[in-house]
């Protein structure tokens, strides 16, 4: 025996989900059937593995109704927004799906005389997928569906908060008629996730998690020549023009900040604003953070639930609580919440003002409804504000004026620019990132060339 998993409901405290994690027998087990069906599905007709991947997402939409209050009583989302994740999940495999044909098309150089010519897409081999917790079916969905449809084999290690999941994919897999080897999932622990990625039978690996994390895929492969897509978070920032609709902003922005308890690698957390608005801004976030409803994610009238785990409400309660006691000011009075409780997970949205670079709160990533508010007087001082991170995922401006908009994103060291709109992955477009926000991408046309291999083509006809 290697171990349980023990997943912990922060609705309640209780224990959700106890079972064993795979032992060593049972990772070889899958290492083998993997490695046995990677040649037969590279060579099935794409026409045929888009047809069952069609199936496989029929066979998780019909499960959305079991989906959402599973997934609420796994990591706390109330049940009132956990049925968007499937949607998302559907939107993105669909688009993915229907790109696949145009993506994976052979690359032609054009005509030479006595040969023919092309650079095709073949697929890796087999793909380990490490997937966590907060956004648990749209992260595993970027890598699993593209690799299957790429003709890639996929091994799944999902979060220990959200095993389930795992299950739910094994579950449409099954249903849609994968043969067997092409789709897997393991529960394992820490030690043998890097065992299982470090093996020289997996080609690549798409791990999404936090910098340490990213560091330790690095590390568990560096004995081979596999490669690796790494999504590692960030501290997205907001900018907020002159020319910008405030009343848009204060409702878009604090979305942003505040949805799925600010536990989204794309969301807000600090916020730049031109001075000629800052003050009716900071009001206006207020306002909507204190019309938050905080308590019971499983009561439909909830829509803020609580953080996944108690000391992630503590890491954000610490860090609020160092910024104030370095001259910073915390807006919202966590007794207007009667939910927010310290030593609990459940934790009141706070909006934090006369904060500066010198604080945590603005420079390390919180994970919590909360972000920092700094004043600006210009675009230039929102740009030096805006690229002063060690992470690079998402940057967000509000403003009327597109070529600004445009100009100001030419220079945000950053791998999406949004413009009055924020935490959105949108599947025609790469997901990506710079700095300690990892490397590689996924999604779009990009994301098929990070799952496949070229391989070239030449052909003399004539001799």
């Amino acid at each position: 025996m290697s171990g349980m998993i023990q997943t912990i409901s922060p609705v309640d405290g209780r224990t959700y989900v106890s079972r064993p994690l795979a032992d060593h027998g049972a990772i070889e087990a899958a290492l083998l059937r993997a490695s046995g069906a990677a040649y037969m599905w590279a060579a099935t007709p794409l026409p045929e593995r888009l047809a069952r991947l069609t199936a496989l997402v029929d066979a998780m939409v019909a499960m959305a109704g079991e989906i959402g209050p599973e997934l609420t009583w796994q990591m706390g989302r109330p049940v009132s927004q956990t049925p968007g994740e499937v949607r998302g999940f559907e939107e993105r495999a669909r688009y993915m799906i229907g790109l696949a044909p145009q993506a994976l098309a052979p690359v032609d150089p054009g005509p030479k005389e006595g040969f023919i010519r092309a650079v095709k897409r073949v697929p890796l081999g087999v793909v380990a997928v490490v997937a966590p917790w907060n956004y648990p079916y749209l992260t595993a969905v970027n890598a699993v569906v593209p690799a299957l449809a790429a003709g890639n084999v996929v091994i799944l290690k999902h979060s220990h908060q959200t095993p389930l999941v795992a299950d739910r994919f094994q579950a449409a897999a099954d249903a849609a008629g994968l043969p067997p080897g092409v789709f897997q999932h393991l529960d394992l622990s820490h030690a043998d996730t890097a065992r299982l990625i470090g093996d020289r039978r997996i080609a690549h690996v798409c791990f999404t998690g936090s910098v340490a994390g990213g560091h330790a895929v690095v590390q568990a492969m560096e004995g081979g020549f596999g490669t690796a897509g790494l999504e590692l978070g960030g501290k997205d920032p907001a900018y907020v023009r002159a020319d910008a609709n405030l009343a848009h902003a204060i409702e878009n922005i604090a979305d942003g900040i505040f949805f799925n308890s600010g536990q989204s690698c794309c969301g807000i957390e600090r916020v730049y604003v031109h001075d000629s608005l800052y003050d009716a801004f900071v009001e206006g976030v207020v306002a909507f953070a204190k019309g938050y409803r905080l308590g019971d994610p499983t009561d439909p009238a909830t829509n803020l639930g609580p953080m996944v785990r108690t000391s992630s409400a503590e890491f954000v309660r610490a860090q609020v609580a160092e910024a104030v006691a370095q001259g910073a000011r915390a807006l919202i009075d966590p007794r207007h919440f009667a939910a927010d409780r310290p030593g609990t997970p459940y934790l009141a949205p706070q909006v934090v003002v006369d904060v500066d670079h010198s604080m945590r709160l603005m420079t390390e990533e919180t994970f919590g409804p909360v972000a920092g508010i700094m004043r600006v007087a210009s675009d230039e001082a929102a740009i030096e504000l805006m690229n002063d991170s060690a992470y690079g995922l998402t940057a967000a401006i509000w403003t009327s004026d597109v070529e600004a908009a445009e100009s100001i994103g030419d220079r945000l060291e950053t791998g999406t620019v949004f413009m009055n709109r924020c935490d959105y992955l949108d599947p025609a477009l790469a997901w990506t990132g710079v700095k300690d926000t990892g490397r590689g991408a996924t999604l779009s046309r990009v994301g098929y060339e990070h799952l496949t291999r070229p391989k070239s083509f030449h052909l003399r006809s004539k001799i």
